[in-house]
């Protein structure tokens, strides 16, 4: 089982590249980053966690640029985001970005996306709530389109682009899917995506042989599924469990701290990762 970390990275945390360095020298199979523009002062979107919005949210490096950095500084560590919020972006600069990311790293990004929680980051970024889910896989339509070894155009609800050239091209075009379980994201997932990023791990004995079934009914090769348990604070039994339903990677969670903080918890977390790539 590859053992990856996620962290919210911050101006007050620790760096991007001391962080990549010390994963890779220590084994961990990837760092995910999440993503938040800006969280509006005025709100009213309660924190889905419950309680006060922690401050961490509000300083989010950008995570394309922070794992630019980490890429530069590492040879196998793998890159991703948990998650991007795609309905907030441009597609067609997203799609630059993600195949940028994908090229300069040799093909070790994974695209983690989700349709986000805060009402009023989104719509600040002009998205209309009722409709964020069709507005991701329109997006998502569309910078698959740029990514064609051909010129593709396309043609959607919310928005196309000309047949184009676009380079580079991601190597590996790795897609997950984060959210709750339920046949709406399961949908998705099986339309456009590689897997699932359940976000805390639960609930995966009764959820993951309903995904299974509607990706098989989707005619997609069962063995390409991958699920992915994230921001996951791990225990022996809690891995074991995800090895048994046939996991190969897990997302732990970090601290959004200082550099002696961190290296502690990664030296906590180092006897869940063995030799080969962060492999347990």
């Amino acid at each position: 089982m590859r053992i990856s970390v996620t962290i919210f990275l911050t101006d007050e945390t620790i760096t991007p590249t001391r962080l990549a360095r010390e994963l890779e020298a220590r084994g961990f199979a990837g760092l995910y980053l999440p993503e938040h523009t800006h969280i509006p002062v005025e709100r009213v979107t309660p924190y889905p966690a419950g309680g006060n919005l922690p401050r961490e949210y509000g300083r989010t490096l950008d995570p394309f640029v922070a794992l630019g950095q980490a890429a530069a500084v590492t040879e196998r560590l793998g890159l991703g985001t948990g998650i991007t919020l795609v309905a907030q972006h441009d597609p067609i600069d997203l799609a630059k970005q993600i195949a940028t990311l994908d090229h300069l790293s040799g093909g070790r990004f994974t695209l983690g996306l989700g349709f986000g929680w805060n009402v009023e980051e989104a719509a600040d970024h002009g998205v209309e709530w009722r409709t964020r889910r069709e507005l991701v896989r329109d997006r998502m339509a569309l910078m698959h389109a740029l990514w064609a070894d051909e010129p593709t155009a396309y043609e959607g609800e919310f928005g196309s682009v000309r047949a184009s050239h676009a380079f580079p091209k991601p190597v590996q075009k790795r897609t997950l899917v984060g959210g709750a379980a339920g046949p709406k994201l399961f949908s998705h997932i099986c339309e456009y995506a590689d897997g699932w990023l359940p976000i805390g791990g639960r609930g995966l004995t009764e959820s993951l042989p309903v995904l299974r079934t509607a990706w098989a009914d989707a005619g997609r090769d069962p063995a390409a599924l991958q699920v992915v348990p994230y921001a996951v604070f791990p225990n022996p039994g809690k891995l074991a469990h995800y090895a048994d339903l046939g996991i190969e990677e897990v997302v732990v969670q970090l601290p959004p701290a200082g550099e002696g903080e961190v290296l502690k918890a990664l030296d906590e977390y180092a006897r869940y990762v063995g030799g080969g790539g962060g492999e347990v």
